[in-house]
């Protein structure tokens, strides 16, 4: 019985998963069970996901945050995640290379996914952090704060001034300014 209980929880596809991802066969399948207790019918959609991301900052309002990282683990774009979108980018978060790490934040950042990040782009996903965040943070934060913060990106990304940022500007502002990459560290603290 025992063994009928592992191969229940058993992803389908593991030799697969193994090898896309940077997890071991027991983190998978520790991941497929949590992911199935959750998700009983092995797909969440938007709103689910939004429900559960929710439970993680009751202290303000992730929704919006939620609907971006929603869409970025959707990798083949069908409105709802499997376990392999989940395990997938949730590798790369967690266990990928910086460039790795990057190219899943350029990918957040760059909405309508034209391969740019406009500065309208870049401010929704400030103020969504924002919002998730909460009033209560210390010290309280100013409602420009989100506009100064994607201000203060754009002057160091925008690299030819042509008011959008390629991936390339991206990756090399970020590996090269140590303020960035600071801040960068939002993304470990709200995924």
């Amino acid at each position: 019985e025992l063994e009928l209980s592992a191969v229940r929880h058993q992803p389908e596809g593991l030799e697969q998963l193994l090898a896309q991802t940077k997890f071991t066969k027991k983190e998978l399948q520790s991941l497929y069970r949590g992911f199935k207790n959750e998700c009983p019918g092995g797909l969440v959609d938007e709103e689910t996901f939004k429900l559960i991301y929710s439970q993680f900052f009751p202290q303000g309002d992730a929704s919006t945050y939620a609907h971006f990282l929603f869409d970025a683990f959707d990798a083949d774009r069908n409105g709802a995640l499997c376990f392999q979108d989940f395990v997938v980018g949730l590798s790369v978060l967690l266990r990928g290379t910086v460039h790795q790490k990057l190219k899943w934040a350029f990918n957040l950042y760059d909405i309508n996914k034209d391969g740019y990040i406009t500065k309208e782009e870049m401010l929704e996903i400030m103020k969504s952090i924002y919002d998730m965040m909460g009033r209560c943070t210390h010290p309280t934060l100013r409602d420009s704060a989100p506009a100064e913060h994607v201000e203060l990106f754009f002057q160091k990304m925008d690299r030819n001034g042509d008011g959008v940022v390629t991936f390339e500007e991206f990756l090399e502002t970020c590996q090269k300014d140590e303020d960035i990459m600071s801040s960068m560290q939002i993304f470990e603290n709200v995924i």
